[in-house]
């Protein structure tokens, strides 16, 4: 990784509290213009820093400007991450953040000089700016983004299920609430093991039950050995699946080729990378026909739109991952409808099992099974303060 001994601020030749504003000099035109106008610019300095933690044990990141505008996000564990925890995040959001401007967030959440991988805080961070951002002009983040698309298809993503018939009745009920394209998480035996020859069953099975023409996706969470998922794959191939996910580890980058090279269905791998850096070399070795991510690993939206535009750049889908809080959704969902070469919105089967209280908006299909843009100014999904309060243990500042 190259390293850089020229900071932003040193190569625009300012310091201190005078950068945001040497930046931004191109724009004191346009401001003057405004200014004649009787509009009045926007201030979007970092006044505040806080977390919400509910009674429930989750905990929402918040960012406040000082006109009040609040960004918000979740702050959770999700996947292993070898420097991946929130644990701290207060603690660092509060030194680093107030009195800059949420316009210079690359500079606070961006990795590109450092070759220990993404800073883990990043994420609430980048998704709090986006999120102010939005507000402040009024517009859903996927706008300012570049908006491609005004609603994305959906498939149902299962829960890891026991047995056949479970697999089965998860995908009838997701038929019934008319998703036109489903995922199966197969079992987990004891001790993380798997048995290949049951997941074998379970591709058939959902295949018989699904009919012909109905997608079909399958995600091992990299549990195969390469034999196994050689053996699964070909029945894959034969069943017509159009995405195998993670069937080996991500770390098995020469088995990944491998896969890709002797399998027709598309091999999808991401979720498992921890800086945007990380992917080139996967696009480069062939070890994936299908891009993924987690903007948690990778510096929120930002870090999900650079992974989105390499894998556009090589003609190759991206397929972000959807699970958790409407935040959580929210966030992959306006770098989907933001970027020409994805296909899929991932929702967590049954539909509304992860709605929270304190949410005014819910996410959900329309009838023909496409997931509509959010209407609302910034990630879209409006909390309702009255609810939160009342769910709130305390504010951590």
């Amino acid at each position: 990784m190259p390293q850089h001994s020229v900071s932003r601020r040193h190569f625009l030749g300012v310091a201190g509290t005078g950068a945001a504003a040497a930046a931004f000099a191109p724009l004191r035109p346009v401001r003057a213009a405004l200014q004649a106008a009787g509009i009045k610019p926007i201030d979007l300095t970092i006044k505040e820093v806080k977390v919400y933690v509910l009674k429930s044990g989750d905990q929402i990141a918040s960012l406040v400007t000082s006109t009040g505008i609040e960004g918000n996000y979740t702050l959770a564990g999700r996947y292993f991450h070898p420097n991946w925890s929130n644990l701290g995040w207060l603690e660092y959001a509060r030194q680093a953040l107030p009195g800059k401007s949420v316009l210079e967030f690359p500079e606070f959440t961006n990795q590109y000089r450092s070759n220990v991988g993404q800073l883990s805080y990043a994420s609430a961070i980048n998704n709090c700016a986006w999120d102010i951002l939005g507000k402040a002009v009024n517009l859903p983040v996927y706008r300012l983004l570049g908006a491609y698309r005004d609603r994305v298809r959906a498939y149902a993503s299962s829960q890891h299920l026991k047995t056949v018939d479970d697999f089965v009745a998860d995908l009838q009920h997701a038929k019934g609430d008319g998703f036109t394209a489903y995922k199966i998480h197969p079992p987990w035996l004891p001790d993380n093991a798997v048995d290949y020859r049951l997941d074998i069953d379970v591709a058939k099975a959902v295949r018989k039950y699904a009919g012909d023409d109905f997608p079909l996706l399958f995600d091992r969470v990299g549990g195969y050995t390469r034999d196994e998922a050689i053996k699964v794959g070909r029945a894959l191939d034969q069943l017509n699946y159009v995405s195998y996910e993670d069937p080996i580890p991500t770390s098995d980058i020469d088995g990944l080729a491998q896969l890709a090279q002797v399998l027709d269905l598309p091999i999808t791998i991401g979720e498992f990378l921890f800086s945007p850096y990380d992917f080139t070399e996967y696009i480069r070795r062939g070890a994936c026909d299908v891009v993924r991510f987690i903007v948690d690993n990778i510096g929120g939206i930002t870090g999900g739109m650079k992974v989105a535009r390499l894998a556009e750049c090589f003609g190759m889908e991206c397929q972000p991952h959807n699970w958790g809080t409407a935040l959580d959704h929210a966030v992959h969902f306006h770098c989907e409808l933001a970027m020409p070469n994805n296909v899929w919105f991932e929702m967590t089967q049954p539909q509304g099992s992860t709605d929270r209280p304190y949410f005014k908006d819910q996410i959900r299909i329309d009838k023909e099974g496409y997931v509509p843009a959010p209407t609302k100014p910034g990630l879209g999904y409006e909390i309702d303060r009255n609810v939160l309060d009342n769910l709130t243990n305390k504010i951590e500042r």
